[in-house]
């Protein structure tokens, strides 16, 4: 489940980055971009162990 969810916050944020890069709009490209670091912090979290 998790997997599936960052291969489609990929995929949605590189259209983003697309769209909002090719028809200069800034607000599309920051979401993609946010899509991206939300994709980081899914990987690097780790849970702790009591």
């Amino acid at each position: 489940m998790k997997r599936a969810l960052q291969i489609v916050l990929a995929v949605i944020a590189l259209i983003m980055i697309y769209l909002g890069v090719m028809n200069s709009m800034l607000p599309p490209a920051l979401t993609g971009i946010g899509f991206l670091v939300i994709i980081m912090l899914f990987n690097s979290y780790h849970k702790v162990k009591p």
